[in-house]
């Protein structure tokens, strides 16, 4: 990634989710996964393997940096004043479409919990909110989907799909 990025999990329940994150990030080239607030990290209170993070992330969290944070919020302003770039990935009134949104910056993305999303207080935090606009019925992907569907345009930028496309096609032999 031309620009570093960390992943902050704001209250993320489902371990095996989390998971799943961590699985996406290393294959994104994420830095930095922080579990905040309830979000279950690789191990317990006790120190113990969190087997069903362990499982689903199928051992990436030995190969990018797993954090805990107990506040969120508080997280998030240490990072901001050391520069980094907030971005919430979340439905809302001031959101973009994350298709039309470049990296510049060392960048933290937050996602949500699987049923509320982020909570207002986060998207306060945020420098930009980007969405994945959603043309089916339902109005939401499971928030594991939603981070690498985000991250992976978002790390190779504005119009990747079309470069690839073209890039992809067979070339007229000589």
């Amino acid at each position: 990634m031309k620009h570093p990025v960390r992943i902050l999990l704001w209250n993320v329940r489902s371990a095996e989710n989390v998971g799943s994150i961590i699985r996406t990030a290393d294959a994104a080239g994420a830095e930095e996964v922080c579990c905040a607030g309830i979000t279950p990290g690789i191990t317990d209170r006790f120190g113990r393997m969190n087997t069903k993070v362990a499982k689903a992330s199928l051992g990436a969290e030995r190969s990018v940096r797993v954090t805990s944070s107990a506040d969120p919020a508080r997280t998030v302003r240490a990072l901001a004043r050391k520069g980094w770039r907030i971005i919430a990935v979340e439905q809302a009134e001031n959101s973009v479409p994350y298709s039309s949104y470049a990296l510049t910056a060392p960048t933290v993305l937050m996602m949500g919990n699987e049923v509320d999303g982020l909570p207002p207080e986060a998207l306060t935090l945020a420098d930009d909110v980007v969405e994945i606009p959603m043309s089916g019925e339902k109005e939401s992907l499971n928030v594991s989907v939603a981070l690498g569907v985000a991250l992976f345009a978002l790390r190779d930028g504005p119009g990747a799909r079309r470069r690839n496309a073209r890039s992809a096609r067979p070339r007229p032999s000589a």
